[in-house]
């Protein structure tokens, strides 16, 4: 039977910090919509509090975790242990968006590694910590983060960026809304 925790402390927060991936869960508030999971490497997750964690979003094919945290805010992150004694941590919270143009965004940024073409961090104050065993996570041995990411933004112009996120990060599958133009040019 896992644990439920009340904040995360120092011991969790290490634990935290020695995965080298996790993955966002997100549901648009319609019965019908699709629930969107996402992996996430990079170093790109951040504890800010004992109730806060963030993570930097650099982009993809889509905007659903950006539409979905707009329409509900409900959003839960999961880390299971790869490597060493079997664990998986369960982050549930209500998600916000913090875009470039906002104060706060390279406040929070400066906490993480070089991170190419970052469209937005996701902040998530957590509500409730769930442990379970993991006992049926495999052993995987980490060799690196890939580099396919940081290689393709690198050879694309701020103006490619900016077309991408128009024409691909404006909906959501669901068509709900993801960045306004306002938002990808800031």
């Amino acid at each position: 039977m896992g644990k439920d925790y009340t904040e995360i402390d120092e011991r969790v927060q290490n634990w935290i910090s020695r995965q080298k991936m996790f993955f966002v869960a997100t549901a648009p508030t319609a019965a019908d919509g699709l629930v969107n999971c996402s992996p996430k490497g990079l170093d790109c997750l951040r504890v800010l509090g004992p109730h806060e964690i963030a993570y930097v979003d650099t982009g993809g094919s889509g905007i659903e975790t950006v539409a979905h945290l707009r329409d509900n805010g409900r959003i839960v992150l999961m880390l299971c242990a790869f490597e060493g004694p079997p664990k998986i941590f369960r982050f549930y919270g209500r998600g916000t968006v913090l875009l470039p143009h906002e104060a706060a965004f390279n406040e929070i940024l400066a906490k993480f590694p070089p991170m190419p073409a970052a469209r937005n961090i996701i902040r998530i104050n957590v509500e409730r910590i769930l442990d379970s065993c993991g006992f049926g996570v495999p052993l995987y041995e980490f060799k690196q983060h890939r580099d396919s990411l940081p290689n393709y933004f690198a050879n694309q112009s701020q103006d490619a960026i900016s077309e991408y996120r128009r024409n691909r990060n404006a909906r959501s599958l669901d068509g709900l809304p993801g960045l306004t133009v306002h938002e990808v040019e800031s």
